[in-house]
């Protein structure tokens, strides 16, 4: 006798069947080296940003230095969801 918790995870991957895709070796080390460089890119924005943050809060211009943390705050949300598109690029094969 199935749980029902078995059942609706059945039901879930006959609707979704890439759901439960076995990535290959290449896949993860692709996957893994999106991660690298995608770290490497919100590091080097976070590291430009915060440099002009400290001169501005070093000139005492508050509102430069709050459109400074709202664009660090937006490229690093843009550079994640860059990552992430590129990663499900890879696990559907394209």
């Amino acid at each position: 006798m199935k749980s029902a918790y078995e059942l609706a995870m059945e039901r879930l991957a006959q609707s979704d069947p890439t759901s439960g895709a076995k990535l290959t070796p290449e896949k993860k080390a692709r996957l893994a080296e999106i991660d690298l460089v995608y770290k490497g890119k919100i590091a080097e924005r976070e590291i430009f940003l915060k440099r002009q943050l400290n001169e501005a809060l070093a000139a005492g211009s508050l509102d430069e230095s709050e459109k400074i943390r709202t664009e660090l705050a937006r490229e690093r949300t843009r550079l994640e969801e860059d990552r992430e598109d590129e990663k499900e690029r890879v696990r559907r094969g394209k």
